[in-house]
């Protein structure tokens, strides 16, 4: 098996059933990964199955809400029931409410932190004990917000900062069962996220192109490569580390 050969490998994908999560979820499955898709909209999860399958690779979908602890734990029984196995966990599942911090709702706060720092909490404690059988990889999804403050983004921000010191904190615990964890911070990606923050924020797209040193926003495809790379052999030694996928933005001052 090549360094970067994740023929045999099973792969779950919270958040898969579209944008980054499910151009990920093709990269993996591009690389003979088999590919389980976690999300709340069984529409969208039947859809993305459909893609990974049409790839040639084993594909699987799993109707779940990935702040539940029972629906983790039913997610994860579900992979080791479908495919025996579980090798890779991308904790991708994602949500962002907009406001400034004093407008900001508890609820709100809570819906945001719950969805995007909980969840790779809940659903890496319950994959932990099929990854540890035999070793594995978890990739979470932080953001540019991970690095920078922003005036409508607190409990995002919030929630990305966590997931980088949650991934040192993981990495550290579990490096004896030889689990390898990181994680990915995209930059300003084409989804429907960031579509929607085009609408609301006048001139939001110029100003992100025009300081990034690609001289363009990201599309999801973008963030396969590393998350095959973060996946493989390849990264064996790679661990507790945060990969900016930004085309330079984060580094241009």
């Amino acid at each position: 098996m090549g360094a970067f050969d994740l023929s045999g490998k099973v792969a779950a994908v919270t958040g898969g059933n579209g944008g980054i999560g499910l151009a990920m979820a093709e990269g993996l499955a591009r690389a003979g990964a088999s590919i389980m898709i976690i999300g709340r909209n069984s529409e969208k999860n039947n859809i993305a199955e459909g893609k990974l399958a049409a790839l040639g690779v084993k594909a699987s979908a799993f109707t779940a809400d990935v702040t539940s602890e029972e629906d983790c734990a039913a997610a994860m029984a579900a992979a080791k029931d479908r495919f025996g196995r579980l090798d890779i966990l991308i904790n991708n599942a994602g949500t962002n409410i907009r406001n400034v911090p004093h407008k900001l709702s508890l609820q709100d706060w809570r819906t945001v932190i719950d969805t995007n720092l909980s969840s790779a909490f809940i659903c890496s404690n319950a994959a932990y004990p099929l990854l540890s059988a035999e070793g594995g990889k978890i990739i979470n999804i932080g953001s540019m917000l991970s690095i920078f403050g922003s005036s409508y983004g607190a409990a995002y921000a919030a929630s990305k900062g966590g997931i980088v010191q949650l991934t040192k904190s993981q990495a550290v615990a579990w490096a004896p069962d030889n689990i390898q964890v990181n994680a990915i911070l995209p930059g300003w990606i084409n989804t429907d996220m960031t579509r929607q923050a085009r609408i609301d924020v006048d001139g939001l797209h110029d100003r992100i192109q025009g300081r990034t040193p690609a001289d363009r926003w990201g599309d999801p495809e973008d963030l396969a490569g590393v998350a095959v790379f973060l996946s493989a052999a390849a990264s064996n030694f790679v661990t507790g580390t945060a990969i900016p996928v930004d085309g330079g933005f984060s580094v241009n001052i």
